[in-house]
């Protein structure tokens, strides 16, 4: 019987853990906080620099694993590794939720 209670008990613990980083993500705070990321990556989440990725429609885990790399220094760029280092974590969730939300087409060419 105890097995079974510390089982729940560690499930809801589980539940909770999971839960926070998906309730923190705010897309309209992340669409906000973007406002620095427009120069690069474009208001829309599509580059208008030559060397920055297009963000738009971009998995959210990915955007929170790289922001999170260069927070740490693990990866490193001239620009994106000094405004990483300033991002909370709930700024680089809402971040990546606002990019995600993006939606892209993809039109492939007619080659006939």
């Amino acid at each position: 019987m105890a097995n079974r209670a510390w089982r729940a008990g560690w499930l809801l613990l589980a539940g909770i853990a999971l839960a926070g980083p998906a309730a923190a993500q705010d897309a309209k705070a992340g669409r906000d906080k973007a406002q620095m990321c427009v120069v690069c990556h474009g208001v829309d989440g599509i580059a208008v620099a030559p060397n920055a990725p297009n963000l738009a429609g971009e998995n959210a885990a990915y955007i929170v694993a790289q922001l999170e790399a260069f927070r740490s220094g693990k990866r490193t760029h001239e620009q994106m590794s000094i405004i990483a280092a300033d991002l909370q974590d709930a700024d680089i969730a809402d971040l990546a939720r606002w990019y995600s939300l993006i939606k892209v087409v993809a039109t492939p060419p007619d080659l006939d």
